[in-house]
């Protein structure tokens, strides 16, 4: 008998209620699982170094050795294995990605590398396709509104990448290389270390692929030719401690990937070029046993540019073809922690963020393009933020409070509040409530009239309150957690007609909906002698309140499964994926729920090489992410890691 993909969501519901599973949390070594790193040291629930397992809040750590282990993956495919997170593409990992935190858009989640703010100005996206894994330590997620600690755009939660370095031994070293489909070859390696003082890391890779085609036949853009990309990275860090507590570190980062997409023209090979790249220096001063001062000034830089043939082709066109996006993002930071005692810390930091744009942007008139700019290229914010964490016996405690006095919009104000107690050694139960907002960004305020879309510079921007509850249990074999949250988002801001109801009126934004993410996500894992079985399940409803419509691109129901088997040097792993259907953003249509299976094996050759094979998709099925846009089919990877 054939079962609906409710039935099978129900049922892995079930599976989950009565078995034992998982965060999707990578064990320790082959040869030696474990469900969690106990010892985890995170930095972005508070913006001070603590404990995962002493953070407040729904918080995880994707480390070093799960991103190993899907060494073709792309980083929004990552973030879509972790609870409670969702990704779309449109076509494949060089298209623009986008992810759903707790039902959130992707502009209402605040992404950082190395703590510097990625999403861009100018569309409010984060560039997750320019991320490669290759570069990534770990990613620290933190999930429900985190405005209260870094300002505009953490509605849903924050996303921090940590870049590689390993500086526990005087120097160890790395390399992959790695083929399968679609053409695929991928390749990197590096070096980081600690010696006299002095830590370093330099690291690199570069991949490539023939791709698959992006666009369904029925979509308007479509184009019957594979879509391929190129990607490199480059980045690293220097680091001395020229005395005990004074360090100086200096850090560059630097990504870009090329990528093919449809535009509707056959034979014209459309592409999209984004690079990312950073630098930043930093000063961590240990004032006296009570006070330490960090001061850092960096620069991030996100440019997009295209090559498409509708401007191509159009007479007279003076840039060929050719649009450009760009964002620049000066940040300067002061920030002092207060270690009153041993369970009791006060952060207190200033923040100021600069950011400009510049586009080319093609309106696409004719006989002749019209080419405009910006009305407005920059804006500033001043921010101050205080944060306390303090625990007495089973009691825990993280308060915070920031203001945001930003030149387009004003001050805003947003705080939070967790209450933690540990009902046993093993249990601990928390409540919290926070709020958060939007900033409206350059495309939505500034954007210059062309044929049928204008900026709006009065938006104001969008606010949040978040209120959850959560009970996390954690033993040395197992951890099980559930979290219920309330998110409501006012203020939203979206794009109508000047002119209602007449279908030639010219776009604009403007805030006007409310909409209500409220949900329950099961989490756990358990170690059974040499077996780790890890898994979770969302129960979601995201809905605008304004009309009750599901919000586009959400699924009510999403259950993850996977299990690890040890047999000596051999790692075999299996993933189970379902998901309810969802409503497209682009065609207001269903899309039907779907299901995936995957597998893995590793095998450790010697005590410094690794073979990695991996099959995503075995049974090769057919679903959609946005109407009109393909996904992979069955596919594999191959890879060969190195380290010492």
């Amino acid at each position: 008998m054939m079962f609906s993909l409710s039935s099978r969501l129900g049922a892995g519901a079930a599976a989950f209620a009565l078995a034992p599973c998982a965060f999707a949390q990578s064990p320790s070594t082959p040869s030696s699982p474990s469900v969690q790193q106990m010892s985890t040291i995170v930095v972005t629930p508070s913006r001070t170094a603590e404990p995962l397992s002493q953070t407040l809040g729904d918080n995880t750590v994707v480390n070093r050795l799960e991103l190993e282990s899907t060494p073709s993956a792309s980083f929004a495919e990552v973030l879509g294995r972790q609870h409670g997170i969702d990704f779309v593409n449109y076509g494949g990992p060089q298209t623009v990605s986008t992810v759903n935190v707790r039902g959130t858009n992707s502009n209402q989640t605040l992404v950082l590398i190395d703590g510097l703010r990625v999403n861009n100005a100018t569309n409010g996206l984060p560039a997750l396709n320019a991320i490669p894994l290759n570069s990534i330590e770990r990613v620290e997620i933190v999930r429900g509104a985190g405005s209260s600690i870094y300002g505009a755009d953490a509605i849903g939660g924050v996303i921090n990448v940590i870049t590689r370095g390993e500086y526990e031994k005087p120097f160890s070293a790395y390399a992959n290389a790695g083929v399968g489909s679609y053409a695929t070859s991928q390749y990197d390696a590096g070096f980081s270390g600690a010696s006299n003082g002095w830590t370093y890391s330099l690291y690199g890779g570069y991949g490539q692929s023939a791709g698959f085609n992006a666009t369904k036949a029925t979509n308007y853009y479509a184009n019957p030719e594979s879509d391929s990309w190129y990607r490199s990275n480059v980045g690293g860090q220097l680091g001395y401690t020229w005395m005990p507590g004074q360090t100086v570190i200096v850090q560059a980062y630097q990504s870009s990937i090329n990528g093919a997409y449809d535009m509707g023209v056959p034979f014209f090979n459309d592409r999209g070029v984004q690079t990312l790249a950073s630098t930043s220096i930093t000063s961590k001063n240990r004032i006296n046993d009570i006070w330490t001062s960090t001061l850092r000034a960096s620069y991030f830089g996100d440019n997009y540019q295209t090559k498409n043939a509708p401007a191509a082709l159009l007479p007279g066109n003076p840039e060929d073809g050719k649009q450009r996006f760009r964002t620049d993002q000066s940040q300067y930071t002061w920030q002092n922690d207060l270690k009153l005692s041993s369970t009791q810390v006060v952060t207190l930091a200033y923040d100021r963020l600069e950011q400009r744009v510049d586009g080319n942007l093609s309106d696409s008139g004719w006989p002749s393009p019209q080419f405009v700019n910006y009305q407005q290229t920059s804006q500033y914010t001043n921010s101050y933020t205080g944060i306390y964490r303090g625990t007495w016996g089973i009691h825990n405690v993280q308060a915070s409070v920031r203001n945001d006095d930003n030149s387009q919009y004003g001050n805003f104000v947003t705080g939070g509040l967790t209450y933690g107690i540990d009902i046993t050694p093993a249990w601990r139960a928390t409540v919290g409530a926070n709020t958060g907002f939007r900033a409206p960004n350059f495309n939505e305020l500034y954007w210059p009239m062309t044929a049928f879309y204008v900026g709006n510079p009065n938006l104001q921007p969008e606010k949040s309150r978040n209120a959850e509850v959560g009970l996390r249990y954690a033993a040395n074999k197992g951890e099980y957690g559930v979290v219920a949250y309330y998110n409501q988002v006012s203020n939203l801001i979206i794009n109508q007609p000047i002119v209602p109801g007449d279908p030639w009126s010219m776009y604009s934004p403007s805030n006007v909906d409310k909409a209500i993410i409220k949900g329950v996500t099961l989490t756990g894992s358990q170690r059974i002698q040499n077996t780790v079985l890890r898994g979770s399940f969302d129960l979601m409803s995201p809905r605008n309140e304004e009309t009750g419509a599901l919000l586009p691109q959400r699924a009510q129901r999403v259950f993850k499964f996977a299990a690890d088997q040890y047999l000596g040097d051999l790692k075999l792993t299996a993933e189970w994926f379902l998901t309810s259907e969802r409503t497209d953003s682009m065609s207001g249509g269903t899309l039907g729920g779907y299901g995936l299976v995957n597998l893995a094996v590793s095998y450790a050759i010697t005590p410094q090489a690794d073979i990695q094979f991996r099959w995503n998709n075995i049974l090769d099925k057919s679903y959609t992410l946005v109407q009109g846009y393909n996904t992979p089919g069955s596919n594999v990877f191959f890879n060969l890691a190195w380290r010492m």
